[in-house]
């Protein structure tokens, strides 16, 4: 950041009064310029036991497959954002269920959320945003070709759940050495 968003004035990369971490702190005004960690939220959609998938369509790890996740805007829930992506990515509807997962990628300074989602009919398809979107069977995970740590992470967990019949939740932080 260079300039404040309040007044338009140089900024400074400084610790401000008070705090402990440096901040970019407008000159001028005197205007604190956070920056914190952005919410991706998603969602684990399933029908008939099979589970929602999405070839990405946009980088990045365009080609590769994800379940439907994006980034949270102002003003929704995370339950409105993760039945949003999965509009927005396979053109399906769906009742989002109990949290999942959530995975600190703290190196790209982002949150990951997902829920657990029952698909509402049986109708999706690709968007912009997606080249294929696909129900897939357990065996048919493409484990090697996932976007995301954080995808896989959050399969298996769900996975492991479903066959012991339970919802916990799961917390993990990824580092960029993760597997």
């Amino acid at each position: 950041m260079n300039f404040c968003s309040q007044c338009g004035s140089p900024v400074e990369h400084k610790i401000p009064a008070g705090d402990n971490l440096p901040r970019h702190v407008c000159a001028r005004c005197g205007t604190v310029h956070y920056s914190n960690p952005k919410l991706v939220v998603g969602c684990v959609p399933e029908f008939d036991g099979k589970i929602l998938l999405c070839k990405r369509g946009i980088e990045p790890r365009l080609g590769y497959w994800t379940v439907p996740a994006g980034f949270m805007e102002n003003g929704e829930t995370l339950q409105q954002a993760a039945a949003r992506e999965t509009q927005e990515e396979a053109l399906s509807e769906v009742e989002v269920g109990s949290l999942i997962a959530v995975v600190h990628v703290t190196h790209a300074h982002q949150v990951h959320v997902f829920f657990r989602a029952r698909m509402l009919h049986d109708r999706f398809g690709p968007t912009a945003e997606s080249l294929e979107v696909r129900l897939v069977a357990i065996e048919e995970i493409p484990w090697d070709d996932l976007a995301f740590p954080s995808t896989a992470f959050t399969l298996r967990r769900y996975l492991e759940d479903r066959a012991a019949g339970s919802l916990g939740h799961h917390f993990v932080e990824l580092t960029r050495r993760f597997s």
